[in-house]
């Protein structure tokens, strides 16, 4: 009797672990607020007359927005770590962000600093990160994200987890081998359990009183040398994107790690702060389950004469993988640069989900919608965005968010801009510029064909189908 009792906590936890209401300012849509311009910037590893070229732009530009802050700086950030094999060399993003921000800390001690993040930083609290306790060293306020809040995307594991383990914690003495890296601590059986839940604050924002920047990119060593995109945005749409920072410091237990009284006081100084002031582009913020709803909602207006790029490092989501087949049905061209799940950091990965994802497209579109698989030699095609292009203008989406379940169905926390631009604009010149450049190995090789990575099999197929569905995954 005992026994069923437990499992019927654990299913009711469970169930409730799925269903429970989110935090408030969690899956948010903010605007459309008008600009005038959208900067769009990106990083790309590619090869070259035999020689592997990297163009990476993302970070100096966040060094940039830091040096020009006065007021206050948020940043949100996954992964912002050392911890990987050091038999490969890395550019050193973590210190170097470590860094800059002390020192913007030491020159201007009133200006107010947060950095949020995830806890997979600590390895799920087995250990102290180095860089989180250097930035409290200099007054900097860390919140680290509590994962408890958010839905469970893993219920069946989640539902015992948070019924019979939790309670314990996960600091102690370490005595299983780091994951991450062999040369980082040994970490707690409850830590590996913890990270078992398969969720997390994923975001990756740079925010200041006169910027902000939304990216796929991490300040993580290992992640170096990834290809990723950012947006950089100014006006009405900055204090909306700090109010939805603030909100995961405020469920998280440290609501004064960002100010209310300077978000106010930026959305006031903001001469463009207002939607109805002109511009000829408008920007909204999007976060968890409403960056898909916008999403499906542009891929359903498409049809024919309208483009569908797509650059993405997970594609898995069943309600838009079949838009993208119903729109090319009507017409539109779909064509995605997908990578093609082989790398993670020195380990060899068996393509789910996007390689059985684009056999089913491919096959299911009869060839219309096409695929190249971005041509990674150990790093990632970490890119997160899709532009759809109609007559006169066009929708483009990018950010943090994979199209994965996980990720934008309100369970991780991402964030993500939407931007409608005219066809004309310098910014969709640009990315479709960008577009056509990787997918024809413009000045370089980027991209493969599909056959390269085409993958038929049918196990792979019910892997990835099962482990979408149930979230015992890590897309």
């Amino acid at each position: 009797m005992a026994g069923l009792i437990f499992l019927l906590i654990i299913i009711a936890v469970s169930v409730y672990g799925i269903l429970k209401p989110l935090p408030r300012g969690i899956s948010v849509e903010n605007g459309p607020y008008p600009v005038t311009g959208v900067e769009f910037i990106y990083d790309l590893t590619f090869q070259k007359d035999g020689k592997t070229v990297r163009e990476q732009q993302i970070f100096d530009r966040i060094y940039e927005l830091i040096d020009e802050a006065e007021q206050f700086i948020i940043i949100d950030m996954f992964l912002f770590n050392d911890d990987y094999d050091r038999k490969t060399s890395y550019p050193g993003l973590s210190s170097r962000l470590t860094e800059a921000l002390a020192a913007k800390k030491e020159e201007n001690p009133d200006i107010e600093i947060t950095f949020i993040t995830d806890e997979i930083n600590t390895f799920y609290g087995s250990y102290p990160s180095e860089h989180l306790e250097k930035l409290k060293e200099y007054g900097i306020r860390v919140t680290m994200t509590d994962l408890t809040r958010l839905r469970d995307p893993n219920p069946v594991f989640s539902g015992f987890w948070r019924t019979a383990v939790r309670w314990f914690g996960t600091a102690g003495q370490g005595w299983l081998a780091n994951a991450f890296s062999p040369d980082s601590p040994d970490v707690t059986l409850r830590s590996y359990l913890r990270l078992l839940n398969f969720k997390a604050n994923h975001r990756k924002v740079v925010v200041t009183e006169k910027k902000a920047l939304v990216t796929s990119a991490n300040p993580h060593d290992a992640s170096g040398y990834h290809s990723n995109i950012a947006f950089v945005v100014e006006g009405g749409i900055i204090p909306e994107i700090a109010a939805s920072e603030k909100a995961v410091a405020d469920f998280s237990g440290n609501g004064d790690a960002i100010s209310k009284k300077a978000i106010v006081q930026t959305g006031e100084k903001k001469d463009n702060g207002s939607k109805s002031t002109a511009g000829n582009m408008q920007v909204s913020l999007l976060t968890e389950g409403k960056i898909r709803k916008h999403i499906l909602d542009t891929i359903k207006e498409a049809g024919p004469g309208d483009i569908i790029w797509m650059g993405m490092f997970y594609l898995s989501e069943r309600d838009i993988i079949r838009e993208l087949i119903v729109a090319s049905g009507r017409g539109a061209q779909v064509k995605l640069v997908l990578d093609p799940n082989k790398d993670a950091f020195g380990m060899e990965k068996n393509g789910v989900p996007n390689r059985p994802v684009a056999n089913e497209m491919v096959t299911e579109s009869e060839g219309e919608i096409k695929v190249r698989w971005y041509d990674t030699r150990g790093e990632q095609y970490h890119s997160k965005f899709v532009m759809v292009k109609g007559r006169e203008t066009s929708v483009i989406y990018g950010g943090s968010a994979n199209l994965t379940r996980r990720n934008i169905m309100d369970f991780n926390l991402e964030t993500d801009l939407k931007i409608v631009a005219p066809n004309d604009s310098e910014l969709v010149r640009e990315i479709n510029g960008y577009f056509e450049r990787i997918w024809n190995n413009e000045g370089g090789n980027y991209t493969v064909d599909y056959e390269k990575y085409r993958d038929r099999s049918s196990f792979r197929k019910v892997l990835y189908r099962f482990q979408e569905w149930s979230g015992l995954c890590s897309f």
